[in-house]
């Protein structure tokens, strides 16, 4: 669905994938689009985004044949390794500026990632920075695992996709402040998955169009010139099979992935912890099939997450993870492309024991720590753009020793 235009800044307009897409931007978007990988990776990805298409228009016909599956190992195959000349590159220039040796810190790591994400040593500013909130309900909201009662679930989850579209919530507020945009893919709103602790999420089909659903808004994405993408969702009962999925992924115990969410009480963890466990029971055996295990405790919104990661990894843009539900997915295309966390950033880390866990399976490093922010839904990875917007500034900006006329110190450190 369409959403309707923020009032405080400018609608960029995206090609609807299977889903339907509702955006809003939270801030004024670069008009000039540009290119991100190579030129074969282009061609590629060109591809995966014309299938989708074609698979949409064929679901109008009655006759129309079956959509070829999805083969999981050609789209690994796409998923190279971020440009190693390039941070060389930079990391050589970084050691000559005019700064107290490793002066940057972190920082200077944020700018090496990020020159090899984008295969140039010729640093720029992030200046398109695109928020994607996938938006669906979850059949597992139904046994009072959240702090919204059963009977609400599916009302609150649509209110909650209407306040960010009309720039609202944390993520509306991040986004203005940091100058983001926010678009909003309502995959399965109102219709929510199966009850994952006794039944699949969703069909085989259902999980491999909303996959490549999530690949057409990533190519939409890539092809707007996104200079990083932050991956989100909304949904009542998510962190529910986040948890599992986590669990499954990770070999961790139901009780050691299950968090308070949205704030439950005791009685309500308890309930959340068991449909965890008996939804982990039904996604073990199906572990090396990242496709099966989404049909059994997934569902549609995880889907097109896990294939929008994949394809943005396969489009070489950077991208910073927002919450639990994100690094569930991003463990999925861990397992689907061994190189994918190497186009990986991690926000701020949430509360969630389950999000921990899955960074360290990602060996990924969280780049705010120590707030105990529980709201996701974007804002965990826009609290971190700051950080990413820093480094590729001042790798930007700051001049060497040779630049500025300043005399190198005799003495200093090159460690």
């Amino acid at each position: 669905m369409d959403a309707p235009e923020n009032p405080t800044s400018e609608s960029a307009e995206q090609p609807e994938p299977v889903v339907a897409p509702a955006e809003t931007d939270a801030a004024n978007a670069s008009d000039a689009a540009e290119s991100t990988g190579t030129e074969a990776k282009a061609e590629a990805a060109d591809g995966a985004a014309a299938a989708v298409t074609e698979s949409a228009a064929d679901t109008d016909s009655t006759d129309s044949p079956t959509p070829t599956p999805l083969d999981l190992d050609k789209l690994a195959d796409l998923a190279d390794r971020p440009d190693e000349t390039a941070r060389e590159h930079l990391r050589t220039r970084l050691a000559d500026l005019a700064v107290p040796a490793a002066g940057l810190g972190r920082l200077e790591d944020l700018a090496i990632w990020l020159a090899g994400a984008r295969g140039t040593a010729d640093p720029r500013p992030i200046e398109r920075a695109r928020v994607v909130v996938f938006a669906g309900d979850h059949g597992v909201a139904a046994l009072g695992v959240s702090a919204t009662a059963p009977h609400e679930a599916e009302a609150v989850t649509a209110s909650r996709v209407r306040q960010i579209e009309d720039g609202g919530g944390a993520v509306g507020v991040l986004a203005r402040l940091h100058g983001a945009t926010v678009r909003v893919v309502d995959v399965c709103v109102g219709r929510p998955s199966g009850r994952i602790d006794r039944e699949d999420a969703a069909t085989r089909a259902e999980i491999e169009e909303a996959f490549r659903a999530g690949m057409a808004v990533a190519d939409a994405e890539a092809d707007s010139g996104a200079d990083v993408l932050i991956p989100a969702m909304v949904g009542v009962g998510g962190s529910t099979v986040a948890s599992a999925l986590s669990g499954v992924l990770t070999g961790k115990d139901a009780a050691a992935v299950t968090g308070r969410g949205s704030g439950i009480d005791d009685d309500a963890w308890m309930r959340k912890c068991a449909a965890v466990r008996d939804a982990m029971r039904r996604g073990r055996p199906v572990l090396g099939d990242q496709l099966e295990l989404l049909t059994r405790i997934g569902g549609r919104d995880y889907a097109a997450l896990t294939g929008f990661l994949l394809q943005a990894v396969v489009r070489r843009v950077p991208v910073l993870l927002d919450g639990v539900t994100t690094t569930a997915a991003a463990m999925l295309v861990q397992r689907i492309a061994y190189r994918s966390p190497q186009w990986l950033l991690a926000g701020a880390l949430s509360p969630e024991p389950a999000h921990k866990s899955a960074l360290d399976r990602l060996s990924l490093e969280p780049l705010v720590d120590g707030y105990a922010v529980r709201q996701a839904e974007g804002a965990l990875g826009l609290l971190a753009l700051p950080l990413v917007k820093a480094a590729a500034a001042l790798a930007a900006e700051l001049q060497t020793f040779g630049e500025a006329g300043i005399p190198e110190p005799v003495l200093r450190s090159r460690v």
